[in-house]
């Protein structure tokens, strides 16, 4: 006999009220009212920072040259002051595994919120929206433009905010492939219609990648695409801080009028105006509990404080709470976990500001010449290597190159080199054998490239001297 596993009704629906479902479940576009309130103004503050950060830091200069620019042809990350080689690219991986821990940190402690203020789909998005809202009205003037039938002013309308959407996606395209080819010099190649093919192509891509993702796809990236939407979930604890609805406080919901008393009537807060769902970028109902399209935006807590100012009822029927607040209980602030992450992300930052610091800014790698020896004009077995000097600082250095405990060996040729800021040296160097005989095949020799006016900036590396047994 199959054993059946007993269902529990947990609602009962009133088949005399229409079924509401929230735009998430329907399916079709969402279109979100507008509001005011503290979160909005802290979005608008931080997506302002943020595109000021984006948009203008790839004009400014550093002397000479773009403060950011990544020289793909050189090689070389410029950051302000600070060249970052090849050869340092694991401090840039080390900041992402940073940066990483950073946004485990924050969603122990706060959920999503990296997703409502700071992501760059989110803040394109919301940009996106408001070019909607100038072109063709607010919320429910573009849900009539939507069912009306194309018209000169349908038309019109559309035209400007496809257009009003192409030219942020022009501009974000612009700005991006100006972090890897001269900004300057991109725009003025672009107005002369002289772009290469290839940074022609790259413009076009993040042209058109912005405007499908903040103008066409919107929520379902954060939802769908998103990875980090479906592992979020896990590092959540009952501490954790996200976006909930007091269903103790709102339930039971239903409109009412303001003079009266709800509570006497049996009635919540909650007045079931649905302006919470209304203003939700990704169309969903908080009030149906922690779902995984929930950016924690803080879209509804404002427009239903709004709602709570004008009914009189105190604010914080939809706030920022954790499980354990909304059972009664108090939100543990230091626990092992978000504990654990703040220390392991302050040893790495330690850990890469010591290593950024410690970094040489000299470089040497050796490469032997292919011939395994040669006797030279003084009967000596002499060896030959290309030495690769790097100057990684901004400014020009002269350098002396040596071996270090020659012993045996002596070296031959260039002894001090001047390199400009940036400057690689390809130096062919030789090393003859002072000795009739070499004490074994193959030995050991140390090259050594120390800065003239500064000894201690010295950097040294090591190779094989090939030489004969006998003679």
């Amino acid at each position: 006999m199959t054993e059946r596993i007993p269902a529990k009704i947990v609602e009962t629906l009133d088949p005399s009220q229409p079924l509401r479902l929230p735009p998430a479940q329907l399916g079709g576009p969402i279109h979100t009212r507008s509001f005011t309130g503290l979160f909005r103004n802290l979005r608008l503050f931080g997506s302002g920072f943020l595109f000021l950060l984006f948009f203008g830091t790839a004009w400014l200069n550093w002397g000479d040259r773009q403060a950011v620019l990544w020289d793909l042809a050189e090689r070389k990350f410029y950051i302000f002051g600070a060249t970052v080689w090849p050869q340092d690219l694991i401090l840039l991986s080390a900041l992402l595994i940073i940066c990483a821990f950073g946004l485990f940190f924050i969603t122990v402690f706060a959920g999503r919120v990296w997703c409502g203020y700071t992501c760059p789909q989110s803040v394109f998005t919301w940009v996106f929206m408001w070019a909607e809202k100038v072109t063709e009205g607010d919320r429910n003037q573009r849900i009539k433009l939507d069912a009306a039938p194309w018209s000169i002013n349908k038309l019109l309308r559309r035209s400007a905010k496809h257009g009003l959407w192409l030219a942020i996606g022009l501009s974000t395209g612009i700005t991006f492939v100006g972090y890897f080819t001269p900004i300057r010099e991109l725009v003025s190649e672009l107005v002369t219609l002289q772009l290469g093919l290839t940074t022609a192509f790259w413009v076009a891509f993040f042209t058109t990648a912005t405007y499908l993702n903040a103008g066409w796809l919107r929520e379902k990236v954060c939802r769908d695409m998103c990875p980090y939407s479906r592992f979020q979930s896990v590092m959540f604890d009952a501490d954790t801080l996200v976006v909930s609805y007091d269903a103790a406080r709102g339930e039971a919901r239903g409109p009412r009028r303001k003079d009266i008393d709800h509570r006497a009537s049996g009635l919540g807060d909650c007045i079931d105006c649905t302006i919470c769902v209304q203003v939700c970028p990704t169309g969903i109902d908080i009030r149906d509990g922690l779902q995984l399209d929930c950016l924690s935006c803080g879209a509804c807590i404002d427009a239903c404080d709004e709602v709570m100012d004008k009914m009189g009822y105190p604010r914080g029927l939809v706030r920022y709470s954790s499980e354990h607040a909304l059972a009664g209980g108090k939100t543990r602030l230091l626990r092992p976990r978000l504990v654990g992450y703040a220390a392991m992300l302050l040893v790495m930052c330690a850990a890469f500001v010591w290593a950024w610091q410690a970094r040489p800014l000299l470089s040497l790698d050796i490469t032997k010449d292919r011939g395994l020896y040669r006797e030279n004009t003084a009967g000596q077995i002499e060896n030959i290597y290309r030495l690769k000097i790097i100057n990684k600082t901004q400014q020009p250095h002269r350098y002396a190159v040596s071996l270090l405990e020659p012993g045996p060996f002596v070296l031959q040729g260039t002894r001090e080199v001047q390199l400009n800021a940036g400057e690689i040296l390809d130096l062919p160097v030789s090393v003859a054998l002072t000795t009739e005989r070499a004490a074994s095949p193959t030995q050991p020799v140390y090259f050594q490239v120390m800065e003239v006016d500064q000894p201690e900036h010295k950097v040294s590396a090591k190779s094989t001297f090939v030489a004969p047994m006998h003679r």
